[in-house]
């Protein structure tokens, strides 16, 4: 269709058809106020407040929900739309409170701003104003609601957005109010942004409460550290602590949402677990010592464990959180030191198709390329647990017509609807997709599909834009490149892009970085291929050097690494916390600085850069992790640790990636490659909790407790009633776990979402951090 030519304000601007006139005006730069409108969330047209003059209207139009239409002539600025707007603010100020003094949103409430341009000192109400009783909706937002305006915002974010209709409008007339229908706090992975949404203080941020004005704070722009969007945030920050954390608008990353570990995350920052000074082991005990003694004793003892027993016996870990500069550092000293064993993929188990990836994991596409798919196939991926943003994407996918199919060991409750599942047991995951490409062409012998497997497939035929996404539970199994194999089989036929939604904020720096076993940095092929992470801590190194690793939370193995550091001669961890392995086991423990203290570079899943800067005060005498890296490559006496900057550093990476740009290798089926039924018996689902992924959101109180308020104890374990019934186990039964060496008593939770012959026990949890691998059969015993 044609464009439309209207008038603003004697302004000719151009329109496309089904625009409104506050679209438009928006992107002329032409100021509109507003309370219900906002551009993610459909039209309610219920403040009022934008309502301006049209030539030829008897009345003045809602801005927002009126059309353009060609020849409109609108007026922003005459006395009529003054008028209009001054009697609509006169009356959103009848019965609202006078508390700006004491309300959180005082210097940022759009409410406030707006009565200064249109309100009035007087009053023609003299009733008394009403008052409405408070809805405790969790741990993380606190609520006023005398304060409300009725925009709706909250209510249409929750219905559209967020896929989770927990808010809602009750009664009618002054007696109308925001509430949750049946009281329950709010369990959505995003339920934060409503509270940037709210226009008013009558959703505001609990953790933060009455601790800061706005306009006392310095804000400072800053990357999520916790999963593969990078979501872009703001830092608001006073005398150099951290007090809270809201959503930056980047349309190609984030929109303008955040996840609730991103938002409050920062509540763990100043635990009291956090590191304040070097600590050493002298005479069997951890002593503070200072810097330079550290890092004399650091040197000193990888000297004499290579000495003593060769670089080969050397190992580092690295979480895969750490930034693109310090991935790149601690690699730098690994190999010049001899040894080729450094990795990031802490969880993963199944690495053997490593040198046939791309040059890092990712999703293959833009997420906006995501959400305009015709079909999506999860697979082992609880998307909205894992990856929030990208599961909002996946909603948006599903909301514009596009077919979800899901393949998981979980029937999770997702916020868009199935066209197509299987929940099955992991161990047979790969059955299942074999039958999968079956379906397309016999290619797999011994294979069958079932009604289930053939509905997916029949979803799937005639779909041009086709996204396979391999979440947590595919990464993390034990028979990995089998699934991703099978999944580039699948998408063969389909005509699908694979992507793979990884641990951490920077899997892809890991890669990149060259924090991998067989790779330089920027792909570069290593003549001598190192070990993964699984395999030096199944096959113990001498010697281990930590970066921002728990290992009894945060490895594919908690046991292994654990058995692992008890025998090690020298473990010198760089860690933010206290951690009672480390306190055990380490040798020297350094205190590095997180996301807020440091400056960095995090790589998304779709290969954007992101580089950020610490916006807060070191806390005690913690340091950036990549300053510590530098200076011990000096104590180590190792060529080209001279570094001044992390700008520095990313550059050199940068310029390297540039040089050597790898093109992908078609994977090939794996060596061990089997479809045969594995033996009887129970399998793990060893399923990472939201709010359980890092050492930062572990130690965020608000976030831990809201964990339980959605999902429950973790520490539990859940199965199917009918696995249960096998074992004549019943809702609450206590029961013996064991797993390798390991061994942990767990209560009983019924879950009818639970794959039969599976069971759910959650790892990243104290709970469970003596069992064996995340994915692997358990025997159980009641007791």
């Amino acid at each position: 269709m044609a464009d439309i030519e209207i008038e603003i304000d004697g302004r000719k601007l151009t329109a496309k058809p089904n625009q409104t006139v506050i679209q438009v005006a928006d992107e002329a730069g032409i100021y509109i106020p507003r309370f219900c409108y906002h551009k993610h969330l459909s039209v309610a047209a219920n403040c009022r407040m934008c309502l301006v003059e049209v030539e030829k209207s008897p009345k003045a139009l809602p801005a927002c929900a009126t059309p353009v239409t060609p020849g409109m002539k609108v007026f922003t600025q005459s006395q009529k739309t003054i008028d209009a707007q001054r009697a609509v603010m006169e009356f959103l100020l009848i019965n609202h409170p006078l508390d700006c003094p004491i309300c959180d949103q005082g210097g940022e409430c759009e409410l406030q701003d707006l009565s200064m341009g249109y309100g009035s000192s007087q009053s023609c109400y003299t009733e008394s104003k009403r008052a409405v009783a408070n809805e405790n909706l969790g741990p993380l937002i606190a609520t006023e609601m005398t304060r409300c305006i009725l925009c709706t915002r909250c209510v249409r974010f929750g219905a559209e957005v967020a896929g989770v209709r927990e808010l809602g409008v009750t009664f009618r007339g002054e007696h109308e109010e925001i509430s949750t229908f049946v009281e329950h706090a709010m369990t959505s992975e995003v339920s934060g942004n409503i509270i940037d949404l709210c226009p008013v203080g009558a959703l505001t941020s609990k953790p933060y409460r009455f601790t800061a004005r706005a306009w006392e704070m310095m804000q400072s722009p800053s990357i999520s550290p916790h999963d593969c969007v990078g979501a872009n945030l703001n830092i608001h920050t006073l005398y150099g602590k951290v007090m809270r954390v809201v959503s930056r608008e980047n349309k190609a990353v984030n929109e303008t949402w955040l996840a609730d570990r991103d938002r409050f995350s920062y509540t763990g920052l100043y635990h009291a677990d956090r590191l304040e000074e070097p600590l050493v082991r002298l005479d069997g005990k951890l002593q503070v010592v200072e810097w330079h003694k550290a890092f004399e004793m650091a040197a000193t003892q990888l000297h004499e464990a290579i000495a003593e027993f060769g670089a080969d016996k050397l190992g580092a870990l690295a979480s895969p959180n750490s930034t693109l500069e310090e991935f790149y550092l601690l690699q730098k000293i690994m190999r010049q030191l001899g040894s080729p064993h450094i990795d990031h993929r802490l969880r993963e188990i199944d690495t053997t198709d490593q040198a046939a990836m791309p040059a890092f994991p990712g999703l293959q596409m833009s997420l906006t390329e995501l959400e305009q798919s015709d079909a999506i196939i999860l697979i082992g991926c609880n998307i909205q647990k894992e990856q929030p943003l990208v599961g909002l994407r996946v909603r948006k996918a599903a909301l514009n017509g596009a077919a979800i199919v899901a393949v998981n060991p979980v029937d999770y409750e997702f916020n868009f609807k199935l066209r197509a599942k299987k929940t099955v047991s992991p161990d047979r995951i790969p059955q299942v997709l074999a039958a999968l490409v079956n379906d397309f062409q016999a290619k797999f012998d011994n294979v069958s599909a079932d009604d289930e497997t053939k509905a997916i497939t029949e979803v799937l035929r005639g779909k041009q834009k086709v996204s396979i996404l391999l979440g947590a539970m595919a990464l993390h199994h034990p028979r990995a490149a089998t699934i991703r194999y099978l999944a580039e089989q699948l998408a063969e036929f389909t005509g699908a892009r694979v992507g793979m939604l990884t641990d951490g904020a920077n899997t892809a720096g890991g890669w990149l970085a060259g924090a991998v076993p067989h790779r330089h940095a920027a792909g570069e092929a290593i003549n001598y291929c190192g070990l993964s992470a699984y395999a030096m801590l199944e096959k113990p190194r001498k010697a281990y050097l930590l970066l921002n690793v728990e290992p009894d939370l945060d490895c594919a193995n908690a046991a292994h690494a654990i058995a692992a550091l008890k025998q090690a001669k020298c473990v010198i961890a760089l860690s933010m916390y206290r951690n009672p392995v480390l306190e055990a086991h380490a040798d020297i423990i350094l205190p590095i600085a997180p996301f807020t203290e440091t400056a960095g570079t995090f790589i998304n899943a779709t290969g954007e850069w992101q580089s950020f800067n610490g916006v807060a005060q070191a806390y005690g005498l913690s340091r950036p992790a990549w300053k510590i890296l530098r200076v011990l490559g000096n104590f180590l006496h190792l060529e080209g640790f001279g570094y001044e900057s992390a700008e520095e550093v990313k550059h050199e990476i940068k310029a390297l990636v540039e040089k050597n740009s790898m093109e992908k290798t078609k994977l090939t089926q794996p060596d061990h490659f089997s479809l045969t039924q594995e033996t009887a018996g129970l399998t793990r689902i060893g399923e990472i909790p939201l709010y359980a992924v890092d050492s930062l959101v572990r130690r965020a109180k608000p976030l831990q407790d809201a964990q339980t308020l959605m999902e429950g104890d973790v520490a539990a374990i859940r199965m199917h009633p009918k696995t249960a019934a096998q074992f004549d186990l019943h809702e609450g039964s206590t029961v013996a776990v064991r797993q390798s060496s390991g061994e942990a008593q767990l209560s009983v939770m019924l879950d009818a979402r639970i794959a039969e012959g599976a069971v759910w026990i959650a790892g990243g949890i104290a709970a469970t951090s003596r069992l064996g691998d995340l994915i692997g059969k358990v025997e159980i015993e009641k007791l």
